[in-house]
């Protein structure tokens, strides 16, 4: 991240082009790097001024604004502003009401904001000090002086502001911080590490295959590296780490943080599972922020932070604000039911299979394609985004599921069309609606019985209106060049006098075939076309996804007699 930036200048240049892009919310403060709301001071108001080393944002100085901070002092990277520093930027901010300072617990931010509050004292300016100490990664429960601010700091923060704003004293400020403090816990992990302005390595790395739980926002190490986990595994370990941690139960706020790289939809994908946990401890998630809070440069992580709301909390956190990094009108408070566009049991199709063909028949293949997905995933990714084997998983999952739903009835037709129609949800893209035309164009030409004529006639059918929505020829390098060969050999079959199974498999068997020489080919359709030359000597990945399934569809068909 660091191509825009160098060390020496990386703290001025960027903290005067933030005040000059949201100089309608802020102001730097005169010979410090600070800054403090536009209208601030406040006469009569205590002043709520954070801070800490730069490379946060929007903490700190993203998070200045009515009903958050007064103002914020900026140090260099990950390091410490320095006393002088401080001293400024409160004398900017106080309004006559007091200063509470907010900062995260690490050691130099401890020592410069103190010599910062005896100097204030010095002068007749009363303050309070709020240290965050919500990761639960860096230090034992009983022994707060060891644990570091993380992705807390946001909510600490938060509630102090609302109470300055609704205009408590400082007494009154302070107590608020600290019970907020006390409701908040926070466990993190990162994939990847930073880049420090001007460097040309991260200042630290993750392999490949790792994660390191409970890391820091400094790069500080983590408590232990796991291997690679997958979304559910993620928000399990997270929440784990948390619940026995938490003080108390019933109503609570939760934040999903990134640390610089991750992005919103990943941090979403895990938003679910950790939603779900929540709920079934016991408590109750009455509102949820999910984005970039207190991040780390380009750090690749998350944490999940959970405050338990007492009645005061409630209201404090519910309480608008306006910052350049962080807004709310007001937030309202109510129970979050677990929503999800695929019923749970879509996700494995662990149901005991019935009698039917479609069924064995999806069964058979859904099989395939998972012991195949990785294979896919890498034939995609030689001209294009790697993503084929995925997408073939979830949307066979999603056709066995709604085949045996009772929507889709007792018959081959309903069966096929429930698929299709699923498949093509729960896929996406263009094999997503491909595979999903193929299923549902099979089932409508299968209505009035199986024959082996019906079933050549529903198999030229659903090739037709393949090529017309996709629009390929043969030889573009698609999946039409399995397709087409399977269709020709079934026919060839069928009119030979062969029953259909010993036809499917027969086209099968040349669609095999067929998949495995279109290593030969350029693609000349869809994403891969744009790179075509790599793309020579491997199969495509639909071809070959297309000769799994009709090789699985076979064996299911030997089984027994099954038209």
């Amino acid at each position: 991240m660091t191509t825009l930036g160098t060390a020496a200048t990386f703290k001025r240049d960027w903290v005067d082009g933030y005040v000059t892009a949201y100089g309608r919310h802020v102001r730097k403060v005169p010979g410090a790097y600070g800054v403090v709301g536009r209208h601030v001071p406040r006469q009569g108001k205590v002043a709520v001024v954070i801070g800490g080393g730069c490379g946060h944002y929007p903490a700190f100085a993203g998070l200045v604004g009515p009903g958050l901070a007064d103002a914020a002092v900026v140090g260099d990277v990950f390091t410490s502003p320095s006393a002088e520093q401080v001293y400024r930027t409160a004398r900017a901010a106080d309004g006559g009401a007091g200063v509470l300072f907010g900062y995260g617990n690490y050691q130099g931010d401890v020592l410069h904001f103190g010599l910062a509050a005896r100097r204030l004292a010095a002068e007749g300016i009363d303050s309070r000090t709020i240290l965050v100490t919500d990761d639960v990664a860096s230090g034992p429960a009983g022994d707060t002086a060891r644990r570091r601010g993380v992705a807390g700091d946001f909510l600490v923060f938060k509630i102090a502001g609302a109470a300055a704003e609704r205009g408590d004293d400082l007494d009154g400020v302070y107590a608020a911080a600290m019970r907020a403090n006390a409701a908040v816990r926070t466990f993190g992990v990162a994939f990847g590490g930073c880049t420090l302005p001007g460097a040309d390595a991260p200042l630290f790395t993750v392999d490949g295959d790792k994660m390191e739980l409970g890391l820091g926002i400094h790069g500080e190490p983590g408590v232990r590296t796991v291997g690679r986990l997958d979304a559910t595994a993620l928000a399990d370990e997270l929440v784990d780490g948390l619940l026995p941690e938490l003080p108390g139960q019933g109503r609570v706020a939760v934040l999903v943080n990134g640390l610089g790289r991750t992005k919103y939809e990943e941090m979403f994908t895990a938003y679910g599972r950790i939603h779900s946990r929540l709920g079934a401890a016991g408590l109750e998630v009455v509102d949820t922020q999910v984005g970039e809070f207190v991040t780390s440069l380009d750090m690749a992580g998350m944490s999940l932070s959970v405050m338990v709301l007492d009645d005061e909390l409630a209201g404090l956190y519910a309480a608008p604000c306006d910052s350049p990094g962080y807004r709310s009108t007001g937030a309202v408070l109510a129970p979050v039911a677990l929503e999800s566009t695929v019923d749970d049991t879509l996700a494995r199709p662990d149901g005991p299979a019935g009698p039917r063909l479609v069924d064995r028949a999806l069964t058979a293949a859904l099989e395939v394609i998972e012991a195949n997905e990785d294979e896919l995933g890498r034939l995609d990714a030689v001209a294009a985004d790697g993503d084929h084997g995925l997408g073939m998983t979830r949307g066979m999952r999603a056709a066995v599921a709604a085949a045996r739903s009772a929507e889709a009835g007792d018959t081959v037709p309903g069966g096929l069309l429930a698929a299709g129609t699923a498949f093509a949800d729960a896929a996406g893209g263009a094999s997503g609606a491909l595979y999903g035309v193929l299923l549902a164009e099979t089932g409508a030409g299968l209505r009035d019985g199986i024959t082996a004529q019906s079933l050549t006639a529903a198999v030229d059918g659903a090739v037709a209106a393949f090529v017309e929505l996709g629009g390929a020829q043969p030889g573009d390098k698609t999946m039409l060049d399995a397709i087409g060969p399977f269709a020709d050999t079934l026919r060839d079959q069928v009119t030979a006098g062969a029953d259909p199974a010993a036809a499917w498999t027969a086209a099968a068997e040349r669609a095999t075939a067929a998949a495995a020489a279109t290593a030969d080919l350029l693609p000349a359709r869809g994403r891969a076309a744009r790179l075509a030359r790599r793309s020579l000597g491997h199969p495509d990945p639909g071809a070959t996804s297309f000769a799994l399934l009709v090789t699985a569809v076979a064996a299911a068909l030997n089984e027994k007699e099954t038209v």
